[in-house]
């Protein structure tokens, strides 16, 4: 059933551009290049994706991500480098709970891209999305210890470190602290 907060706000998917990129729906096709971005140890490092993933894993991950915003469960974008359209990476609302207006936000960027500040730039026209057509009055990141890049990229783009959640989450064989960020419309 889908979301009300996105069916009544949204009908068709939200491509966006920015300065240097274009965030587009990602599309079956895109599986060969889900799976090398995210066979790559820097890019799950830090993420409760699998490391090393198999094609299978990649091609359920492409189906789910192209599924959400139809389901009205979420959104996905795939980075596209806008004068190239050579892909960089992938940015979603993993969830969105409408009752309370509000989403998880999730990306990877291939580390060819790392440091030019596409991520923050891809962040925030997807806050502003969220702000925006989607309605939302928060939108939440959480990064694990030891990452402080995806750190800055959250502050980049105007989010908040409120705390640490300890032990938050099991994946990969261990607990996991989850240092949350959110970012609030308006704020």
């Amino acid at each position: 059933m889908p979301n009300p907060l996105i069916a009544k706000t949204i009908k068709d998917f939200p491509s966006l551009a920015t300065a240097r990129l274009r965030l587009r729906q990602i599309r079956p096709e895109d599986c060969e290049a889900v799976h090398a971005l995210l066979s790559c140890p820097e890019v799950t490092r830090f993420s409760d994706w699998p490391d090393a993933p198999s094609r299978r894993r990649a091609e359920r991950a492409v189906k789910w991500m192209d599924e959400m915003f139809a389901k009205g469960k979420g959104c996905a974008w795939m980075i596209e480098e806008g004068a190239s359209a050579v892909l960089l990476g992938a940015i979603r609302f993993n969830s969105i709970d409408a009752r309370n207006h509000s989403a998880e936000v999730g990306y990877e960027l291939h580390p060819a891209a790392w440091g030019k500040g596409y991520m923050s730039e891809a962040l925030e026209a997807v806050a502003a999305c969220g702000f925006g057509p989607f309605g939302l009055n928060r939108i939440e990141a959480w990064t694990l210890p030891g990452n402080p890049a995806s750190d800055r990229v959250l502050e980049k783009a105007g989010f908040h470190y409120e705390g640490t959640l300890r032990q938050k989450a099991w994946f990969k064989g261990a607990f996991h602290d989850f240092r949350m960020f959110s970012r609030l419309a308006g704020a």
